[in-house]
């Protein structure tokens, strides 16, 4: 048997709800599924920002942790993307345990998956995290990749012919949109260009991983919408560079003509609460290459978002 199905045609007009639609993944995710023809609804708690992207979609308020987003309200969609689901930058350290993981990803997610298929949703992409994928022992140790595990995979488990589930795992994410991650690269640029002398010195954290950016992304779960096989999770990425690797993009774009330099130290940028194997550690792969022509994403892209990002912020106004 073929590890893919026939590749489908892109229907129009497909009622979708991206559940974290207000998030950067999520979007960037909406308006990429419009592009191509999907009628997008977003979830969220809180209702977007004036500034974000999706000011003027129609909005499901409701948190699916607490259960907030029922049944009846999902009856009106053929497909959903969840792309809502906790990760360790979402939390402090010390209120991540066992309970809380299980609450927004391994028992949190394939409610609400469960729940979107008593409603008669017919497709759902299931974003989630590519630790487990890669480093499957990781899930021992560490709460959250366990986490991530298991809404992997009870999320799957529910696929059916008639019910198509699956899982999207990517790594870190490259982008950002109107809020806390513009924010956040600005000030890294702002290291960049040299306006944080003596407060953030010119070096990264030793280790590494693979890249991808939001654009990619997106892509993808556009792909996987129309011709993921039911009940198959994807290993996406894009670029394995260092952190030395990925700061310098940042510190190159921007034009300041410093280099950095690896040390084996924590990093404000790069802190070890977010090094999920630990700092050292490189987790690097290369995507399936039949399954990145399947999914239909681009590669090559995070010099590029890099790049637009660096002058979206020598706008005035945009920092």
């Amino acid at each position: 048997m073929s590890p893919h199905p026939p590749l489908r045609k892109v229907k129009k007009n497909v009622k979708t709800l991206v559940v974290g639609g207000t998030g950067m993944i999520g979007g960037h995710t909406a308006r990429k599924l419009t592009d191509v023809g999907h009628d997008v609804t977003v979830a969220a708690r809180r209702p977007p920002k004036s500034d974000s992207l999706v000011a003027d979609y129609p909005v499901l308020i409701g948190d699916y942790a607490e259960d907030e987003i029922r049944e009846k309200q999902l009856e009106p969609f053929e497909a959903v993307v969840f792309v809502a689901g906790n990760d360790i930058r979402h939390v402090a350290p010390e209120d991540a345990d066992q309970e809380f993981w299980d609450k927004v990803q391994g028992v949190g997610v394939p409610r609400f998956v469960e729940r979107a298929k008593r409603a008669g949703v017919r497709r759902v992409v299931q974003v989630g995290s590519y630790y487990h994928q890669v480093r499957p022992e990781l899930a021992e140790t560490n709460p959250y990749v366990r986490a991530r595990r298991d809404a992997d995979a009870a999320s799957r488990a529910l696929a059916t012919d008639e019910f198509n589930v699956s899982t999207l795992n990517p790594p870190s994410i490259v982008g950002m949109v109107p809020g806390a991650t513009t924010r956040y690269f600005a000030k890294q640029l702002a290291w960049a260009r040299g306006e944080l002398v003596g407060k953030v010195p010119d070096f990264a954290p030793a280790g590494g991983t693979n890249y991808m950016t939001v654009r990619s992304l997106a892509e993808a779960i556009a792909g996987a919408l129309v011709n993921a096989r039911s009940g198959a999770a994807y290993l996406v990425g894009d670029e394995n560079l260092t952190f030395t690797e990925y700061f310098q993009l940042v510190f190159d774009a921007s034009g300041s003509g410093r280099k950095l330099e690896e040390r084996d130290a924590e990093h404000p940028f790069m802190p070890d609460a977010f090094i999920v194997p630990g700092r050292g550690e490189v987790v690097s792969y290369e995507p399936e290459a039949l399954e990145e022509e399947f999914l239909g994403y681009r590669r090559n892209d995070v010099r590029p978002m890099i790049e637009e990002m660096v002058a979206s912020l020598a706008v005035p106004g945009q920092a």
